[in-house]
């Protein structure tokens, strides 16, 4: 007889026990300072998960991997979460982090400080870089997004977070985390402005509100974007329903996510749209034939880092399309049979389905995933799904979010 399965609820309360330390520790080594953790940056629900899963990892005694979870009561039996006993809604992202466990506890020490760093945003210590860091830094971050878009994680972050700022907190003086957590689709929008999502490192006046035209012309680009991919899934036949309409159907929240960062990715390939040579974005203006062309340097402070991201991500989207190509032509022309899988398409198969562990499994149109987790894909996919998150906690950008998906989206 198989072993039962452990409570979803239990393991979720497992992890923000051992996010809650995480952080702590985190903060005790300088890797997240106070006021990052007070601003709640959006990133940190990125790289939050993502040390957590680092910690476990380093601590992690068992082969195969598995994790020692908090006991319900003293007089409890110890219990690890293993792949037997490991609810559904997370086996995924075990079988992610176990096949981490060994690359990082194999690396050096002070590469394992690197890839600390790196969770967190910061700059390798070692020079040269380990080029493992990177891609175990991608994966684990990887999983910390699809962890970080379960509403039930955005629930409690706030007082994960306002843990560690509490620890070790000096003459009584108590600071506040502004993480507010995003707001679901069934839900109505929370106040927030772009500063929480793209706070500087140091304190700005400025505050966006919806009045600001340049917030108005990036948000009604993306939202025809999204309107462009909300259509696809609705009018993807019933036999043959676009993934995402399956995603709508069983984790809507997740699909909510996706659905933004493949309007992302829209945006971003999307001939004359993005203008890398130029640092602009032609964008959807009700009152300008042919749309409106804001550049960088017009753009109010706070919303430069994002629209900076976003001119980068479609330079590299653009790029990897033309690899892609060129790569598909040179194999036609040697006449191999097997023609590569393109970059692109696997970034958006990673939004969709996540980052997983597993053996070469049919997938449409005669390819075959890679087992490896590893690659330039599961990176730019994280920058990606970290732009979406982003996005997700921007008053000015969610206010009509919901009506859009409302109006457009597929059915249950």
């Amino acid at each position: 007889m198989p072993p039962s399965k452990l409570d979803e609820e239990y393991v979720q309360n497992s992890f923000h026990t051992y996010l809650k330390s995480s952080l702590t520790q985190a903060k005790v080594e300088k890797l997240i300072e106070d006021q990052v953790l007070a601003s709640a940056e959006a990133d940190l629900m990125i790289s939050g998960p993502a040390l957590c899963l680092y910690f476990a990892a380093l601590r992690c005694t068992t082969n195969p991997p598995s994790v020692p979870l908090p006991r319900a009561t003293k007089s409890a039996p110890p219990l690890e979460l293993t792949a037997d006993n490991c609810p559904p809604a997370f086996l995924g992202f075990l079988a992610v982090w176990a096949a981490t466990v060994p690359r990082i506890q194999g690396l050096a020490p002070h590469h394992q400080h690197d890839l600390a760093r790196i969770i967190c945003g910061l700059d390798p210590i070692s020079i040269p870089p380990n080029p493992e860091c990177t891609c175990i830094a991608a994966d684990l971050r990887a999983v910390a997004i699809e962890i970080s878009q379960r509403r039930t994680f955005q629930d409690k972050y706030a007082s994960d977070l306002q843990a560690a700022l509490d620890a070790g907190s000096r003459n009584g003086l108590k600071v506040k985390t502004s993480f507010v957590p995003p707001p679901d689709s069934s839900s109505a929008s929370s106040p927030s402005s772009v500063l929480s999502a793209f706070p500087p490192r140091s304190p700005s006046p400025l505050i966006l509100t919806q009045d600001t035209p340049e917030i108005d012309f990036i948000r009604e680009t993306l939202y025809s974007a999204l309107a462009v991919v909300l259509e696809q899934i609705t009018a993807s036949p019933t036999r043959n329903p676009h993934p995402l309409a399956r995603l709508f159907k069983y984790d809507p929240p997740r699909a909510h996510f996706a659905a933004v960062s493949l309007a992302i990715l829209e945006v971003a390939t999307t001939e004359g749209i993005i203008i890398p040579d130029q640092n602009a974005i032609m964008c959807v203006s009700a009152r300008e034939i042919g749309g409106h062309k804001l550049t960088l340097n017009a753009c109010p402070g706070p919303l430069r880092p994002f629209m900076s991201e976003l001119i980068s991500i479609g330079r590299d989207a653009q790029m990897m399309q033309v690899a892609d190509n060129d790569a598909t032509i040179k194999a036609i022309e040697k006449g191999d049979e097997d023609i590569p899988e393109p970059m692109f398409e696997r970034v958006k198969v990673i939004i969709i389905d996540g980052v997983r562990v597993s053996g070469d499994s049919a997938e449409s149109g005669g390819r075959r995933r890679r087992g490896s987790i590893e690659g330039r894909g599961v990176t730019f996919a994280n920058r990606v799904n970290a732009l979406g998150l982003s996005i997700s906690k921007i008053n000015a950008f969610r206010e009509r979010e919901k009506m859009v998906f409302e109006v457009l989206g597929p059915r249950p």
